[in-house]
């Protein structure tokens, strides 16, 4: 690439514009994005490269197309699926089960006339996979401080790019790779961005769950139209009850320790359905998951026949966002992009991926080059002050919920499907953007919906998050109060600053200089003074 000369004749094994680690979507996005229109040879790293995506990737119709919109203006056309678009299931309607609690009946089902999707994540990762080369080698180096890692020389960083050793999957021998620009999208317990752990933060909670997808007899089936409970038109975003379990015992841990059933009725007999704990810390167990979920399946008379695919989900939520002045850049769980109180990330991932990848190529296009500005341009892009206003909100969100029992979460979820979709909507993009993310972009439209969302749900629930916003604001710092008012200010930027404080105030030390030179009694210019103004 041309942006290499000046490498001073240093020998690589391989060299490119901009190196992105990890294959999953917000590696591929990457790497497709600034590799389209091929002005910038991008390289992705991944031994297990041709691995497939594990996850079953459920997002709102109307969000996802807020994605194709944008990836569209990028010249990048997200096709495939059986339903186009890289889907392969859409439902028109989706469905809730919160009753048990606050005089809801067992049986009662919320109705959401919002359309949800399955994302086909095998055409997806067809779509994006374009525009770039592929090595399979993993980075061994380690973070040990800000830009400074383990082990020696492993990853080393300077003006004019970074040089990284790679473990290529077939070899003994790691192969040096020289890029401008190195992007991180290895996931949440990245080994190379450090995150911001000073001060008072909240440390990550857990999204844990079992999913499979199963094929179950209907031979006996009274309504073809159902699998159970759960109508075949309809995707059963929470089931929340507890009606299932055949001991008091197991009633109490359900209560104390909630899991609810995601359902997603396929094709025919086949269904994914996955119990899950929204968010707790520490995580529940992958085997509670399991076995409460086939005990709710036996309850409701769903004879399964064969399991075709498991599922393990674990998704660090929340914590704290990566340090500034950083070199690499991080995106997807490395930039702590997941929904603090959902879990939701595939398409905060891939809109947040297209405005990183903007402000690298705009940045790299530059008559005057500054790797450390394109970098910090790129974070600024993902965290700007606004959108990290907006995320500790969400982050409350999160330690709210992960501290509700069974009850309080029926309570919560039964009044936030109440409000207007615009609200509840805007809440669970969380990123700017998608669809009805306008409706929580200010702290004032963040403020007012929460009053519209208190008077909604029962009033124990609401009086335990009045006590608990109280509480969090005075032990936990600012980031709540300064999310939803006007007062304390803004979080801090990532947008790059020149550190200054090494040049110091010029017009003084020239003036000095210039006195010195008049000088009858001082003949001789300190040498400190000289080479500062020369610098």
């Amino acid at each position: 690439s041309s942006l290499f000369a000046g490498t001073n004749g240093d020998s690589y094994d391989d060299t490119c514009d901009v190196l992105v680690l990890g294959s999953g979507p917000a590696g591929t996005a990457m790497a497709s994005l600034l590799g389209v229109g091929g002005e910038l040879d991008v390289v992705m790293a991944d031994q297990n490269y041709e691995s497939a995506w594990v996850p079953n990737y459920g997002v709102w119709k109307d969000e996802w197309q807020t994605v194709l919109d944008k990836y569209a203006e990028a010249g990048i056309k997200i096709e495939g699926g059986d339903a186009g678009n890289s889907i392969d299931r859409e439902w028109e309607v989706t469905d809730c089960y919160f009753g048990g609690s606050f005089d809801i009946p067992v049986e009662s089902r919320v109705r959401l006339d919002r359309p949800y999707c399955r994302v086909d994540r095998y055409a997806l990762k067809e779509t994006l996979s374009k525009n770039f080369r592929v090595v399979k080698a993993n980075h061994f180096s380690e973070a040990i401080g800000v830009n400074m890692y383990k082990p020696a020389g492993s990853l080393v960083h300077d003006e004019d790019g970074t040089t990284i050793k790679l473990q290529p999957k077939d070899s003994d021998e790691p192969i040096t790779m020289r890029a401008k620009i190195v992007i991180d999208t290895t996931g949440h317990e990245t080994k190379l961005v450090m995150k911001d752990t000073r001060g008072q933060y909240s440390p990550p909670g857990f999204q844990i769950a079992y999913g499979a997808v199963l094929e179950v007899d209907e031979s006996n089936s009274p309504d073809m139209s159902q699998v159970g409970p759960y109508a075949k038109e309809a995707m059963t975003l929470f089931d929340y009850r507890t009606d299932h379990f055949p001991t008091e015992g197991e009633v109490d841990r359900a209560t104390k320790v909630p899991t609810f059933n995601y359902a997603m009725p396929l094709k025919d007999n086949t269904i994914f359905v996955e119990e899950t704990s929204l968010v707790a810390r520490p995580g529940v167990s992958f085997q509670e998951c399991k076995d409460r979920l086939f005990t709710r399946l036996d309850h409701h008379g769903i004879k399964v026949t064969k399991v075709t695919e498991e599922e393990f989900c674990y998704i660090p939520m929340g914590g704290a966002l990566p340090m500034r002045d950083q070199r690499i850049l991080g995106v997807g769980g490395a930039a702590a992009m997941v929904h603090p109180s959902t879990g939701f990330h595939i398409c905060r991932c891939l809109m947040g991926a297209t405005d990183a990848a903007k402000a690298i190529k705009q940045e790299l296009k530059s008559s005057d080059v500054n790797l450390d500005r394109a970098v910090a341009s790129a974070y600024h892009a993902l965290w700007s002050p606004e959108n990290i206003r907006q995320r500790n909100f969400a982050v409350y969100g999160g330690e709210f919920l992960m501290k509700q029992n069974v009850v309080g979460l029926r309570g919560f979820f039964d009044g936030f499907f109440k409000i207007p979709l615009e609200m509840w909507g805007g809440f669970l993009a969380g990123w700017p953007g998608l669809a009805y993310n306008d409706a929580h972009e200010t702290w004032y439209k963040r403020i007012w919906y929460g009053l519209n969302f208190i008077v909604k749900i029962p009033l124990p629930v609401a009086a335990d998050m009045t006590s608990s916003i109280l509480t969090y604001s005075l032990l936990e710092g600012i980031d709540l109060m300064q999310s939803v008012t006007p007062f304390f200010g803004e979080p801090y930027s990532y947008e790059y600053k020149r550190n200054t404080d090494r040049i110091g105030d010029t017009n003084a030390k020239e003036e000095a200089l210039s006195m010195i030179k008049e000088s009858k009694v001082t003949e001789e210019i300190p040498v400190a003074l000289e080479e500062a103004i020369t610098r």
